[in-house]
Order: C-alpha cells, then sequence, then structure tokens
C-alpha cells in the first residue's frame, strides 16, 4: 500500500493536499515540500502518548471574576539589553524562543546567562547537539562557574522530560528544538510534526510545572527549517539573533512578546570571550563614517524607547541597461522606489536613469518614515556628488508631494543627536514650533524636500 504523503509550508506550517508554487496561507513562493505523512499509534496499543494528548484530567471551567490575576514574576536574566527586549526581564513560568541563523551565537548567549541565573535558580541545559564535555569547555571559555547549572546531552525528549521531573529546575534551556524528538511519531527530528509536538510538550511543562523554558531554533534566510516560523503561535515569545558572520555585532529583536513591547532591541559585540554588552549602539553603528563622502546622511531611529543613530548610504550612477537597477538593504524597497519617485517629481533631480543603491550601515532594518528624510539627502547627495556636512543628521517624514511631517519621539531624538556631538540635525517645519533643541544643536527647520536638498547641496 502507497504511503500516504501530505505537504508543509516551510515558512508558515501550513498543510496542503497537493503541491503549489504559492502558499495560501502566508503566500510564500516555492515553501511547498513533500513529506510522508505520520502514523500515529492506535489507543491503546501500549504506545506513548503525544503532547496534545497527555494534559491530563479536563479542567472545569471557571467564572472571570473567581480566577486570581497576580502580576506576573519576572527576574533578571543577568544581561540588560536582554531584560529589556523582554519587557524588564524573563517571566516565570514562560516559554521563550530564540531563533537565528546556525553559528550567530545563540548557545552562547543561552550560556552566558546561566552564570547570572545559577546564583539564585536551578538551571538544566539540555543540548541535542553538543556532549557535556564540550559545553563544559565552551563554559570554561566563556568564564562560567555555575555550582547549580546541569548539563544534559539528550535528543530523546521524554527523557529530557523526566530528568527534568527528577531534577526539578527552575529554569530549563534546549539547545536546538531541531533535535528533538519523540519516539511515537514515525517521523525524523526536525520535521514540522516532531518540533511542534515537542514544542507542545515544553509548553505544557512551563505552564504546569512554573518552570521557564528558553528553546533555541535554527533558521537560515531560505526559511527551508522546520523552526521559529512554525512555532511562533504556540510560544510566549519569539527572539530573533541576527547579525551577519563577519561582523563583531549581534542584534536582538523580539518578535512577539506577550509579557512586553515587540519594539526593542538589544545590541551585543561578539568578542573572543564571549558576547558583550553594548550599551550605546548609536557609537557602535557611527564608527568608522567616512568624512566628506557623498550619498551618505545620518538619522535617528526609536527602537522602543531607545533611540539609535543610523547611517544611511545611497550611490547613484548611470544605468548602462535599458531598466535601471534598484536594490535597498535595511529600508523597505518599495518606500525607496517611492521616495525616487518624489525626489525626481517634486525635487527636480533625473534620477529615472540612474542605477540606486541603498543600504543601511550596521545591519539595522528601519521599518518607520522619519528615516525618509535622510534617504533622500543621501541619494540627492550621491546625484550630485556633493557630501552632506559631517555634523548634520537629518529625521522627518516625506510625503507625496514632496512635504515633510513631523514624526513622534523628536524631542528624544534630538536629545540622542545632541549627546552624539552632531551640531545640526534638519527637522520638519510643521510640529516643530514648540521643540526646544539641546544645548550646542542647531535645527534647520524645513517644508518641503527642495528646501531640504537646497539648504546643503
Amino acid at each position: 500500500m502507497k504511503a500516504k504523503t501530505l505537504f508543509y509550508c516551510t515558512e508558515c506550517g501550513n498543510e496542503t493536499p497537493k503541491w503549489q508554487g504559492k502558499c495560501p496561507a502566508c503566500g510564500a513562493w516555492n515553501t511547498i515540500v513533500e513529506r510522508p505523512q505520520e502514523s500515529r499509534p492506535a489507543a491503546g496499543k501500549g504506545r506513548g502518548r503525544t503532547a496534545a494528548s497527555s494534559l491530563g484530567p479536563v479542567g472545569t471551567p471557571k467564572a472571570l471574576k473567581e480566577i486570581e490575576s497576580t502580576q506576573e514574576l519576572r527576574f533578571s536574566t543577568g544581561l540588560s539589553e536582554l531584560d529589556r527586549v523582554l519587557g524588564g526581564g524573563a517571566v516565570q513560568g514562560s516559554l521563550v524562543l530564540v531563533g537565528g541563523a546556525p553559528g550567530i551565537g545563540k548557545s552562547t548567549l543561552m550560556l552566558q546567562i546561566c552564570d547570572q541565573l545559577c546564583r539564585s535558580s536551578k538551571v538544566l541545559y539540555v543540548s541535542g547537539e553538543e556532549s557535556e564535555r564540550q559545553i563544559k569547555l565552551r563554559a570554561e571559555r566563556l568564564g562560567i562557574r555555575a555550582e547549580s547549572l546541569y548539563l544534559l546531552s539528550e535528543t530523546d525528549l521524554d527523557d529530557v522530560l523526566q530528568a527534568t521531573a527528577e531534577l526539578k529546575p527552575d529554569i530549563l534551556i534546549v539547545d536546538s528544538i531541531q533535535t528533538m524528538f519523540r519516539q511515537e511519531i514515525a517521523s525524523p527530528p526536525g520535521s514540522i510534526t516532531q518540533v511542534k509536538d515537542c514544542t507542545m510538550a515544553l509548553m505544557q511543562l512551563a505552564k504546569g510545572e512554573g518552570v521557564t523554558v528558553f528553546v533555541i531554533g535554527h533558521v537560515n534566510k531560505e526559511g527551508s527549517i522546520a523552526g521559529p516560523k512554525v512555532l511562533e503561535h504556540m510560544v510566549d515569545c519569539v527572539l530573533y539573533f541576527e547579525g551577519e558572520q563577519h561582523q563583531t555585532h549581534r542584534i536582538l529583536r523580539a518578535a512577539k512578546n506577550r509579557f512586553g513591547a515587540t519594539n526593542e532591541i538589544g545590541v551585543f559585540e561578539m568578542r573572543d570571550e564571549g558576547l558583550a554588552e553594548v550599551p550605546n549602539p548609536s557609537e557602535l553603528l557611527l564608527e568608522g563614517r567616512p568624512e566628506n563622502a557623498p550619498g551618505t546622511c545620518v538619522t535617528c531611529a526609536m527602537e522602543g524607547i531607545r533611540p539609535v543613530l543610523a547611517e544611511i548610504q545611497a550611490l547613484l550612477a548611470p544605468t548602462a541597461y535599458g531598466n535601471p537597477r534598484r536594490t535597498s538593504n535595511g529600508l523597505d524597497y518599495n518606500r525607496c522606489a517611492m521616495l525616487l519617485a518624489v525626489l525626481e517629481k517634486r525635487g527636480g533631480l533625473q534620477v529615472n536613469s540612474c542605477d540606486c543603491y541603498v543600504n543601511v550601515i550596521g545591519g539595522l532594518y528601519l521599518d518607520e518614515p522619519a528615516a525618509d528624510l535622510a534617504a533622500v539627502i543621501s541619494m540627492a547627495s550621491s546625484f550630485r556628488d556633493r557630501p552632506v556636512p559631517g555634523d548634520l543628521a537629518a529625521i522627518g517624514e516625506v510625503g507625496l508631494t514632496g512635504e515633510l511631517r513631523a514624526v513622534n519621539g523628536l524631542e528624544q531624538r534630538l536629545a540622542e543627536v545632541g549627546r552624539l556631538g552632531f551640531t545640526k540635525c534638519m527637522i520638519p517645519s510643521r510640529g516643530s514650533a514648540r521643540i526646544k533643541p539641546p544645548k550646542g544643536l542647531d535645527l534647520i527647520r524645513v517644508s518641503n524636500i527642495r528646501e531640504a536638498i537646497a539648504a546643503f547641496l
């Protein structure tokens, strides 16, 4: 008898009865893969139960007024950058998923927080990728000598749950979820069914026993590995550890957080002795900025409650082909195309026949409109081949008619600009009449992009 197969989307985990080029759930292209349908044992035949069927007795409904509501118990992880992203610290009994590309530093981050957590809690570190000896060597290299840190090298989740029940740790770290499996599921480790079922079991452990669980998941650029993308709806918090292999700094951002905001970021620097916190990321991101170079401008973006200065670079050159090429890294591609159209129509610069390359230095992704003005100025500077003054920053949203609109948190942004030594800042004239700049910072108020370009270019 031919084995039945199902088709899964590696991006969102949606199941379809047949192959399709585009996932009907998330709209991703070429993410549908064929996998054999898992055969589950019939009930009453002596086999183990899956996580979904092992939830214990059925509970009775309770009235809302009868349920006690107390403030969630938070504790510090020992890293202020991680605490900021988590919303003030980790919550007891929560399930946190830490995702990122392999080798980016997720295991190092989790092992480093054990040094602080073990001072007041019992931590069980489960690794399905390394032996206990390998973890011990890495811990010695990082300077971690926690006495209440317990190591376990295991891939069978049932054995992990049994060890957890015997040890009764306060915090459980699983590295990684793709290596875990349950014997009653007839699919290899890392498959969507295995990953989902193992995560469900860990969620029941966190909610039922009050154990704080950190789960590491690997993803790649194509999203072809089952992991964080299919687990985001199951966990309490999803953190993504980002960065380039050839760069030393790493950015930790929250994609989902039931106990805090999702727009906070934490910045780390990878060193020989491990990850070091970067309390002032603006200085790191502006380090090595060229002087008197056309096509660069600094803006101030808000990452949660933290203002971060970012450098936007643009390169415009006459195209050698029929259709000009447009490339954007760190800014939305469609928004860059819109700004180019506004720059030509409202700014009077003939950029329609130029290739355009836009890049945000440091791996940041600016998704707020406050970076529009800096992007337009950097494009105009590259087109005219005239440098922008090095002590100038630009903050403002650009509309389709070329007007500049006010942005939120302007006073906080200006304070960060002045603290980093900038003496001039270009802002929209609308809505900024009551703004008091910090000492030593001159405000240049403009109403449209023509005035902004004419001011220095």
